[in-house]
């Protein structure tokens, strides 16, 4: 029948598909050799990137310059574990995070990430860990944990993605950063970008204190309770930006008067 496969055809389809299969696993198995996932603390504790450093310092001008941020509340964090919990606008939103330490951060991203030409060398090397778009893959939470329990700093984006559809309301935040938080016990920075960057124009991000969900711990959760535990960092974000914005406004109200 017309469109029907020889069998010839058939063998050749399937050696083709073989030996891409084949290719795209030698792939990643470079890719795994090229990973950092854990990065040893120095003498006073420290977990430094020295290739994150690096790009730091080239890159923060022209950061700024094109996307202009000023950092509010709690600019400093110290040593330790820390778990950044971030909303999500464009790709730069990495760099607000990283401009808080001097210590290195590991980024939850998608897994695609990982193995795209260039960035995912860096990515790689970095310590990027990979994730499926809604953070339920095993290896992607063991990861995480791993990293945490080293001392060590996880930035995550629970929105998901980044946020296309409003200025003023949040996408659901995904359960996943509570449950990391509460299973390795670590603190949980907030880091709210208060208006969607834009190039030359001035961005607001407060940066809040350290909290922990210590109310969860020690105990047996369930999806719920997860889920309850995520609404108390999104009402915590929303409370952070109002804040902001409402002294901001004060302070121009005085200025006009």
């Amino acid at each position: 029948m017309k469109g029907e496969l020889t069998e010839a055809q058939q063998k050749k389809r399937l050696a083709k598909q073989q030996k891409q299969e084949k290719r795209r696993q030698k792939k990643l198995q470079r890719h795994e050799k090229q990973r950092r996932l854990l990065f040893p603390a120095d003498t006073k504790g420290r977990h430094s990137m020295p290739l994150m450093n690096v790009l730091r310092v080239l890159l923060y001008p022209i950061h700024w310059l094109i996307f202009p941020f000023r950092l509010h509340g709690h600019k400093k964090v110290g040593t330790g574990p820390v778990l950044y919990v971030g909303n999500h606008y464009s790709l730069f939103d990495v760099f607000f995070t990283a401009h808080t330490t001097w210590e290195g951060i590991h980024f939850l991203a998608k897994e695609p990430v990982l193995h795209a030409p260039v960035v995912g060398y860096f990515a790689r090397r970095l310590g990027v860990i990979g994730a499926m778009r809604d953070g339920s893959d095993v290896r992607s939470v063991m990861d995480s944990m791993k990293v945490l329990k080293n001392g060590e700093k996880l930035a995550v984006f629970p929105e998901g993605t980044r946020n296309k559809v409003s200025d003023e309301t949040f996408l659901p935040f995904h359960s996943g950063a509570a449950m990391l938080a509460i299973k390795t016990k670590t603190p949980v920075v907030p880091v709210v970008i208060c208006n969607r960057p834009k190039p030359f124009r001035m961005t607001h991000v407060v940066v809040g204190e350290p909290f922990e969900l210590d109310g969860y711990y020690g105990k047996k959760l369930l999806q719920e309770d997860y889920e309850h535990a995520t609404e108390e960092i999104v009402a915590r974000f929303y409370r952070l930006r109002d804040e902001f914005r409402a002294e901001r406004a004060q302070k121009k109200r005085k200025r006009a008067e």
